[in-house]
């Protein structure tokens, strides 16, 4: 049995933080999107939702980057499996 990387789009990740922002960002890493939310109930809760300004799109970047990463592993994996036949 082979240690298969989940593969991820980048473009599901950026629709669905722009729509659920934090909670979006379960598809793309469980432990980024734990913290965002952590930092998003604080942060909205002590500048009155304006921080949310902030951390939307910080969330949609983090969303981003961690699903390319796991898209380069999965492509990488792939491109070593097919090299190896």
């Amino acid at each position: 049995m082979d240690n298969r990387p989940v593969d991820k789009s980048v473009g599901a990740a950026l629709v669905l933080t722009f729509f659920f922002g934090p909670i979006g960002m379960f598809y793309a890493s469980i432990v980024a999107a734990l913290v965002m939310i952590v930092l998003a109930l604080a942060v909205g809760l002590l500048t009155f939702g304006f921080g949310l300004l902030v951390i939307w799109p910080a969330t949609m970047i983090w969303a981003a980057v961690a699903a390319g990463h796991k898209h380069q592993e999965y492509e990488e994996w792939k491109i070593t499996r097919l090299g190896a036949r």
